[in-house]
């Protein structure tokens, strides 16, 4: 399997940020990494290993990204706001950096897909809901979709802006409603180990409310938060709908 490596510095975020590429060719996917990953992280746990015999063959071709959020939202010693502000700028690294990266690195401008477990389910959805002129597909796993927790009890239009669970509820743009609904949003959950899917269900339950076509996904015993878990949703994912 072909694998690039690409870093550069990121002025928005103030960091050094990678990019592992893996594949020839096929439609792009992002990875997200969990809460405290980096653009590693996947292919150690073996979802690009599990991935690589549908990477190989051109089914995708995937964007394993580095997160910002020990610099952000998981910035205990940072205030708040500077914790929303930085997952504001990691929002514009990825529609501003990242993005044209992926064109540029495809040779043409073509539909992208995200993927992320666990804390990486928050980025791989809002990613999508943000930009759904561009992102067109996500695979949420186990994921949680409120940042609230993360303010100590403080609010500002950064965070309102990148917590779904309130920008959606309050969406009334018909063009944004639009595109939206024409966009493959999967959010998987379900009744395994570890796994806690009441933010999912909430997440649908606003998505419904809007008219916004998206799948539920319960996996029931096979919806646990954990890498073998996901591991098999992403295949079944990948050979069902590439």
């Amino acid at each position: 399997m072909k694998r690039e490596y690409h870093r550069w510095y990121s002025h928005r975020l103030g960091l050094d940020m990678g990019v592992v590429v893996y594949g020839h060719w096929g439609p792009p996917l992002i990875g997200f990494p969990t809460s405290a990953g980096d653009e590693w992280e996947l292919e150690g746990q073996g979802l690009i290993g599990t991935l690589e015999p549908l990477i190989d063959a051109g089914r995708v071709k995937f964007f394993s990204v580095n997160s910002a959020n020990w610099a952000g939202l998981y910035n205990k010693s940072a205030h708040p706001f500077h914790r929303s502000y930085m997952q504001a700028q990691f929002d514009a690294y990825m529609r501003e950096e990242v993005m044209p990266f992926i064109w540029d690195n495809c040779q043409s401008r073509i539909a992208i897909s995200t993927m992320g477990a666990s804390f990486g389910a928050y980025h791989a959805a809002n990613t999508l809901f943000k930009h759904p002129d561009v992102v067109r597909r996500c695979f949420a796993l186990s994921g949680v979709y409120d940042i609230k927790g993360f303010m100590d009890g403080m609010y500002d239009d950064n965070t309102y802006f990148n917590n779904p669970v309130d920008y959606l509820a309050n969406l009334s743009d018909r063009s944004v409603l639009g595109r939206l609904a024409q966009c493959d949003i999967h959010v998987a959950t379900g009744c395994g180990p570890w796994e806690n899917s009441g933010p999912s269900y909430r997440l649908s339950g606003i998505l419904n409310g809007k008219g916004i076509r998206h799948s539920l996904d319960d996996w029931g015993a096979q919806g646990g938060h954990d890498w073998p878990f996901w591991k098999h949703q992403m295949w079944e994912y990948v050979t069902r709908l590439f």
